[in-house]
């Protein structure tokens, strides 16, 4: 396999030294320029395009998120923000993902050589997944995935582990489960908006930092008929309302603690993420999810797929998102594999599978 070829895009002289030092050092990585601004940088690609940009967010002459709406919109490519996560930073960075990014790394605010490179593995690890994403989703069929076997299955005793404690008995009320990791704020922003107010309870796994989750939430309720917030612990299950899993906590249904109302926890990481989707997936599954609409969507790796497969076993109705609309059909493809998805759907079908499903329940 020839190597990922990376092109950065930073104004500090210091950043691009660093990365283009630390990526290079990576097996597979080749670094093939640099730039100070989008403008230069855009006259450098043009006769030796890149497979992946790492890319500033602010810059003189040509912001990082301007600039990339314009490389999604003529040249698809798959993009990793480098951005200081601030307040104001989490913004940015929701807007980078909606516009197409397929990751946002973290770039320290103080000590730069010291601490970009003690946190090169994070941004080499995001210009390999950004490798395999698909961002022309929308008009050519995605890649496929890793090949699946039975090793590749996500351990269930990390999950157990922090499902210890759930209660297995009860009966809860209709409600829709969704899993999803790369690509998922762009898929998301695609389904939740066209929901009505009059929709079962929505309960959300995306794969995000901590920073970033209650920006996205806010940034959908903007955009949304139904209400959507970032979830905290004992929020009630509410029609009409999606709960999104805050980054770096766990969010699950337990019975001792009320059939209607979410548990946000610490815990260890379940197939290296938290939240994880398995976690929300199982917890449900323990306990009752005959009315439950279990959908996982475009994302890198497994997560969530036992969980469908055990909330399909228990009953649940579950859905895929297709291949040809995933940005990585990574954690659909392996669910699909074990028989976890009854049915599998376009993007931009997704929402009227959530409507047709509430319509069973509500009036």
């Amino acid at each position: 396999m020839s190597n990922i070829r990376v092109f950065v895009i930073d104004d500090s002289a210091v950043v691009r030294k660093i990365l283009t030092e630390q990526l290079n050092k990576a097996p597979g990585i080749e670094v093939i320029g640099a730039a100070q601004d989008p403008i230069f940088a855009e006259s450098k690609m043009k006769s030796n395009w890149p497979d992946v940009i790492v890319l500033d967010v602010e810059m003189p002459r040509m912001d990082g998120i301007t600039f990339l709406k314009k490389i999604m919109a003529e040249h698809p490519t798959p993009v990793v923000m480098c951005s200081t996560l601030t307040a104001k930073g989490s913004q940015k960075g929701i807007q980078a993902l909606s516009a197409g990014a397929i990751d946002v790394v973290e770039k320290p605010k103080m000590n730069l050589n010291e601490n970009l490179a003690a946190s090169s593995s994070s941004v080499v690890q995001a210009v390999k997944n950004a490798a395999k994403a698909n961002v022309k989703a929308k008009s050519k069929p995605a890649r496929a995935a890793k090949p699946y076997s039975p090793s590749a299955v996500p351990s269930k005793q990390t999950a157990d582990a922090v499902l210890s404690t759930v209660a297995t008995r009860g009966v809860l009320q209709p409600m829709v489960a969704i899993g999803t990791s790369t690509g998922g704020t762009q898929a998301l922003e695609q389904v939740l908006p066209h929901l009505p107010k009059n929709t079962l309870p929505i309960l959300i796994v995306q794969h995000m930092p901590a920073k970033f989750t209650s920006a996205f939430a806010e940034r959908l309720n903007n955009i949304c008929q139904i209400t959507v917030r970032e979830a905290a612990d004992l929020d009630p299950i509410l029609p009409g309302q999606a709960l999104i899993a805050p980054g770096g906590q766990h969010m699950y249904i337990d019975t001792k603690r009320g059939n209607r109302c979410v548990t946000v926890r610490d815990g260890p990481p379940v197939n290296r993420h938290k939240p994880s989707a398995d976690v929300l997936f199982r917890s449900i599954a323990k306990i009752s999810a005959r009315q439950t609409l279990g959908i996982i969507m475009t994302g890198m790796g497994d997560d969530g797929a036992v969980g469908l497969n055990e909330l399909r076993a228990a009953g649940a109705e579950t859905v895929g998102q297709n291949k040809d609309t995933c940005i990585v059909y990574g954690m659909p493809a392996v669910a699909f594999k074990l028989g976890a998805v009854q049915k599998q759907v376009p993007l931009q079908g997704i929402a009227q599978e959530i409507i047709n499903f509430s319509a069973k329940y509500l009036k």
